[in-house]
């Protein structure tokens, strides 16, 4: 487990390091309400809030309350192993948007501890298994080239 004042450490040092580099962001946004998490066209988080991506390329703008449940922590240690720290770009997480906006439902209702820890399972497979495929479509790709 992450330690809480680490990953707040972190996703400060995330949003600087995107506010240095907000304007070559150019990713789709769109203008829909979703909660406490909403889409937003505007490049720069309200007070009190940071700004995460989606796998899918859509914007949320977070809380920073949320900060303190665990499967945000998890999240971003998850994206910094997928993707890395972004030094050009924005905070990606790996989810979906859909995936998200039932994050955001559950933190904003505030979820138990064994759903958290199921819906980090299910992100973390969802994560093994699309590796997976990729490998094995890189395999397949493979094998055409040989066989032709």
């Amino acid at each position: 487990m992450i330690n809480p004042k680490k990953l707040v450490k972190m996703a400060r040092e995330w949003q600087k390091v995107a506010a240095i580099r907000r304007k070559r962001i150019s990713l789709p946004r769109t203008r829909q309400y979703l909660g406490a998490g909403h889409c937003s066209t505007s490049s720069v988080a309200d007070k009190g809030h940071f700004v995460v991506y989606t796998a899918d390329q859509r914007r949320f703008m977070i809380p920073l309350v949320y900060l303190n449940s665990e499967i945000f922590r998890e999240l971003f240690e998850m994206s910094e192993e997928e993707f890395g720290l972004p030094s050009d770009g924005p905070i990606t997480l790996p989810c979906d948007s859909f995936f998200m906006e039932y994050i955001l439902f559950l933190v904003q209702r505030g979820v138990a501890k064994n759903l958290e820890k199921a819906l980090l399972t299910s992100v973390a497979y969802s994560q093994s298994s699309s590796s997976i495929f990729s490998q094995q479509e890189q395999m397949n790709s493979r094998l055409l080239v040989c066989s032709y």
